[in-house]
């Protein structure tokens, strides 16, 4: 019996190749999409799983309690040497410093071959807390001894061209020579980890004193800390014994520190801690139900219109004897077989977009992915529940076809799949429709909105370049004023960092004219000389700007810094000193207008300017856009002239800036691409649906031609009903997605409306595609000639 079905089956499908088209190529773009949603949650889904104790694995953290709370996935560099020795709750402790962008200089054959990479100075228990394994080279403890590093083996075949490098070396920032002690397998992209190279924890005192040092006195985003507890720890009654490091260590601080562990398992998913926000994740899982949802109701659709078409051949069989066990099994095995088509089809796709997939997202997943019991487990399930619920309802309605109004083709459209039935499956493909293309109207208004509006700074035409940390106070000067000089160049003004686009703020204490203690918020420091408003332009509201100086004496401040003291006039400010970072005290010689330090998720911060050539870390070049390819090598050879040891390095600051929107970027990606796939669907279920009125009414309409009505009465009579439906479904879309789309915005301070004819322009784009999808069909039945239509009768 099931050969016999299966034979049934096939030949139904090759004798309607145009359906069978159709249903195959709707549910594969629904299989498709859902293979890839799937490799990309499974990705984020095995983060760091593969660690042999991740459960007893934890990130020590700082919350920073003070007008609001600052989460900070670091502790103060002086926090690990006290848990590893007065506490007894770990068995390992560890610390790990970031440091950007550091040159690697290599000797080869009498030449120097200079690298710019990430790296991480770590103490030695590190790699005994996480299981990265070494190809070749000593034990891991060999970090231990200074001027020693672990590299992956990309970084070995990048630096040296083989991965068999353990005893090399390189110079570190043209000071230490630096010998490989180990090679490391290539990093998973699954881990929070994302440098490749590591340096003994004892070099880091000439990068980064504050981080290698035993203070107590901030934190920095650049150090982390890790622990491997010991078995069976209550984590509650360890922050608790914690609550008694800041009274010790931090007693006069007006920042109070409260330190929380943070299991390795969520640190990929708290976005407090600079983690993926799982929202990410729960929109991509329900895309990807919508498409296969679409997918089904397309098919649906489509099914019960060839219900009509088949009805004679149903009502034979059934006074043939069939039973209805017999055609429901018939029509749910043929559609099995579309939906293993759809599959194998689908998969294709999933492979064949996977590269631009990855490109989107910056991810390396690979086809080879695939291969594994819990794809396969996946795969059955979804086909199993996309074939079971796209093929019971068509195969229910099949078998209590009436066989005498069958074969007399006289069935009703209750009969056929039920009017209210089709209606509210056409209506749950309008309202998933019209959602999307809200949903890609309002991320794409909301990033314009933040790329365009006005920050408080130009960002245009300006170039960022990296300083060296040992410049010369002569060096600077003499390379501003030489860049000065460029043709093409309007400004130059070194500084710590941009006005925006970058997290490497400086957040410090603040203690306001002769107030005894700090004030409860903590004011942003933007280290600069006396040309960064000018290169910015950055408006003065009140003031003047503060003289070229070396060393802070004079600053400036924002108009969030006077309202966060509750003063009602900026000129109260002005001849005020106030002391920063401790004891650093200078006088406000200006205020200036509040501009965005951070992207419009955040408030803009109070913010102080004060010159510290000490702190230079970059130079802002102002240039004229007009020359960029020049002027950029006339930048580069005079910035090479002065750091010939080094590697000319700029970005644009407005790519900084758009950095900050990536997520949001892709978010709006995601939303145009799957927007679009389900329109496609919606369509190919669109025209289905069509073929069976137009099947049904063929008849009616060469009547109505007889009796006078034009082709435009004809469409105007087929179009209506789906538009009648695309307004109900906009009823109904319209108040769950501006629901949705307004939480989505509650996550920006400053954000953009969501306005009413967002609405009404998906409401008419969803329109257009229908009448356009509609149109064919209709109009060619319309031009029939009524005698043929009616020569049956």
């Amino acid at each position: 019996m099931f050969k016999n079905y299966l034979k049934i089956a096939w030949r139904n499908l090759l004798k309607r190749k145009v359906f069978t088209a159709i249903n195959i190529l709707g549910l594969a773009i629904g299989f498709g999409s859902s293979i890839l949603i799937y490799l990309f949650l499974s990705f984020h889904l095995s983060f760091d799983t593969f660690h042999e104790n991740k459960d007893r694995i934890f990130r020590l953290n700082t919350e920073i309690h003070r007008d609001d709370i600052a989460y900070r996935s670091s502790v103060p560099p002086g926090f690990a040497k006290v848990f590893r020795e007065e506490y007894d709750y770990a068995d390992k402790v560890a610390k790990i410093v970031w440091r950007d962008g550091l040159v690697l200089d290599l000797k080869e054959n009498g030449t120097d071959k200079k690298f710019k990479r990430d790296v991480a100075f770590v103490e030695q228990d590190f790699f005994h807390i996480f299981n990265f394994p070494l190809v070749n080279g000593a034990k891991v403890t060999s970090l231990s001894a200074p001027n020693t590093a672990i590299i992956t083996k990309n970084v070995a075949l990048t630096l040296f061209g083989q991965t068999n490098v353990v005893g090399q070396s390189f110079v570190l920032e043209n000071d230490k020579t630096i010998e490989v002690t180990g090679v490391l397998k290539n990093l998973p992209k699954a881990t929070f980890l994302d440098t490749e190279i590591f340096i003994s924890f004892q070099n880091l005192a000439d990068n980064f004193g504050f981080a290698a040092g035993e203070t107590w006195g901030g934190v920095t985003s650049n150090l982390q800390c890790y622990a491997l507890l010991k078995p069976n720890q209550n984590i509650a009654t360890i922050e608790t014994a914690l609550e008694q490091l800041p009274k010790i260590h931090r007693p006069n601080s007006k920042s109070p520190h409260v330190y929380k562990l943070q299991p390795l398992a969520d640190i990929h998913f708290n976005p407090d801690f600079t983690g993926l926000d799982p929202t990410f994740l729960v929109v991509f899982g329900i895309i990807g139900l919508f498409l296969i949802v679409i997918a089904c109701i397309n098919f649906i659709n489509i099914s019960t219109a060839q219900t009509f078409y088949r009805s004679k051949e149903i009502g034979i069989r059934k006074v043939l004897g069939s039973f209805k066990k017999h055609l429901f099994w018939q029509f749910l095995i043929e559609t099995f077989l579309i939906s293993l088509f759809a599959l194998g089809l689908g998969a294709l796709f999933a492979i064949l977009f996977l590269p631009s997939f990855n490109a989107l997202f910056e991810l390396q997943l690979s086809a080879e992915s695939l291969i594994n019991v819990k794809f396969f487990g996946f795969v059955a399930l979804l086909l199993g529940v996309v074939a079971f619920l796209s093929g019971s309802y068509p195969g229910i309605l099949m078998s209590r076809i009436v066989p005498v109004l069958a074969i007399k083709g006289k069935l009703s459209h209750n009969s056929t799949g039920g009017t209210t039935t089709r209606k509210v499956l056409v209506i749950t493909q309008f309202v998933i429709s019209i959602a999307l293309i809200v949903a890609t109207i309002v991320i794409s208004r909301q990033i314009n909105y933040a790329l365009n509006s006005d920050l408080g700074f130009d960002k245009e035409s300006i170039v960022m370049l990296e300083i060296p940390a040992d410049i010369e106070t002569t060096q600077f000067y003499s390379l501003k004023e030489r860049l000065s000089k460029i043709s093409g160049v309007k400004s130059v003004s070194g500084c710590l960092s941009s006005p925006g686009g970058e997290s490497n703020d400086w957040g410090t204490s603040v203690r306001y004219h002769n107030n005894p203690e700090d004030e409860e918020f903590v004011i942003q420091a933007k280290i600069a000389d006396e040309d960064y408003l000018k290169t910015f332009s950055i408006p003065l509201v009140t003031g003047r700007n503060f003289f070229k100086s070396d060393s802070i004496s004079e600053m400036l401040v924002n108009e969030k810094f006077a309202e966060k003291l509750g003063l009602s006039s900026t000129e109260e400010l002005l001849g005020k000193k106030i002391a920063v970072n401790g004891d650093t005290r200078a006088t406000i010689v200006g205020v200036i207008k509040n501009f965005h330090d951070n992207s419009f998720t955040d408030e803009i911060s109070p913010v102080f300017i004060a010159a510290n050539i000490n702190w230079y870390g970059e130079i802002a070049v102002k240039i004229n856009h007009l020359n960029t390819k020049t002027t950029l090598e006339q930048l580069d050879k005079e910035w090479s002239q002065t750091f010939s040891k080094y590697i000319f390095d700029y970005r644009f600051l407005d790519e900084r800036v758009a950095e900050m929107y990536e997520t949001e970027q892709r978010y709006l990606s995601l939303a145009k691409a799957f927007s679009g796939l389900a329109i496609l669907i919606g369509c190919l279920g669109l025209y289905g649906l069509i073929l069976f009125f137009v099947g049904q009414r063929t008849k009616e309409i060469g009547i109505r031609k007889v009796l006078g009505s034009n082709v435009g009465n004809i469409l105007t009579l087929f179009s209506i009903d789906f538009l009648k439906l695309i307004l109900v479904a906009g009823l109904v879309a319209t108040p769950i997605t501006w629901f949705a789309m307004n939480r989505w915005l509650q996550g920006y301070t400053y954000r953009t409306e969501i306005h009413w004819w967002y609405f009404i322009i998906a409401i008419i784009a969803v329109m257009a595609i229908t009448l356009i999808t509609i149109s064919y069909q209709t109009l060619k039945v319309a031009f029939t000639s009524p005698v043929k239509s009616l020569r049956t009768e």
